[in-house]
């Protein structure tokens, strides 16, 4: 029996309804020959401050890549990222972002970076993207591999700028699938196979800002002065001013969301919190009852149920 696999597309539009609603509806649409094996999509989570909408699906090996696929022709037809205007406030550097693919299992890794590096060939050829692989596809024995962070520094124009470096440049950069360049408005997509992570956002109470949750961010995630493992953070001004404390908890099943609520309690008092997509149930392990993440549904939100519904 072919594995289940997670595919969780991040694409750089929050807010326009119609748009976010087409995305997901490609998501599900039959394919083209070979590509008929049905995907379950289990969460959309979009976020105008963000400017960012995340989805979530479920299916084997080749129906994966055939629905991001599709998800990201969709992408590109209605996103354009030179648009006069544009807001949000998340890292990225392309329509469609990053477009990594998830293993539930140590044993359905190989699989997993299968379709990650068939998913970063039909982006390349068929959709005329640069792709650029990250995390587990690029590590060398024993080594982490390039992060999304590397890759994204700068954002769009500065990962076009190395690019188009020379190759004898220390940061010249060239695609592991697709064109050597971005074609205007589209940017490029970040691929990876690996595990699950946790997106999870926390909003400071008032009178907190977003210098305040810039602040804290730089503190806790790891590398900062009282830094968290696999913990990656950003402070984010959300609409009327607020702060809000962005992250991805690399490794959840090691650093439970409890502790990094803890840890961000030490500097501030917390207003509430939000999972962007799903999360493994042993991650809420713990987790304070008095601090609330609105629209929260065990049932639609922990990976185990969700898949088991």
């Amino acid at each position: 029996m072919p594995p289940t696999l997670l595919a969780v597309p991040n694409v750089s539009e929050g807010e326009n309804g119609e748009t976010i609603q087409a995305l997901a509806a490609a998501i599900e649409a039959p394919g083209l020959a070979g590509d008929q094996d049905a995907v379950r999509l289990l969460d959309v989570h979009s976020d105008a401050d963000h400017g960012r909408s995340v989805f979530t699906f479920a299916g084997g090996p080749g129906a994966l890549a055939a629905a991001t696929l599709r998800l990201a022709a969709e992408a590109v037809s209605r996103i354009d990222l030179s648009r006069p205007g544009r807001t949000g406030q998340h890292p990225h550097v392309g329509v469609l972002d990053v477009a990594p693919v998830v293993y539930l299992d140590t044993a359905d890794r190989g699989a997993a970076c299968a379709e990650a590096l068939v998913l970063g060939e039909r982006l390349g050829q068929e959709l005329d993207l640069p792709v650029l692989l990250y995390g587990e596809l690029t590590a060398d024995a024993g080594g982490a591999g390039r992060t999304r962070a590397e890759l994204r520094r700068g954002g769009v124009d500065a990962l076009a700028e190395r690019l188009a470096a020379p190759e004898d440049e220390p940061q010249a950069l060239r695609p592991d699938f697709g064109p050597a360049r971005m074609r205007p408005g589209r940017g490029a997509t970040l691929v990876a196979a690996r595990q699950p992570l946790v997106a999870f956002n926390v909003e400071l109470a008032p009178p907190a800002t977003v210098e305040d949750a810039r602040r804290i961010a730089a503190l806790v995630r790891e590398g900062g002065e009282h830094g968290l493992p696999g913990l990656r953070a950003i402070g984010v001004e959300l609409g009327g001013g607020a702060g809000q404390v962005s992250m991805n908890v690399e490794r959840p099943l090691e650093l439970a969301l409890a502790e990094v609520v803890r840890a961000l309690a030490v500097h501030a008092p917390l207003a509430r919190a939000e999972l962007v997509g799903l999360a493994p149930a042993a991650a809420f392990d713990g987790f304070p009852p008095e601090l609330a993440i609105p629209g929260f549904d065990p049932r639609r939100h922990l990976i185990e149920t969700a898949l088991g519904s």
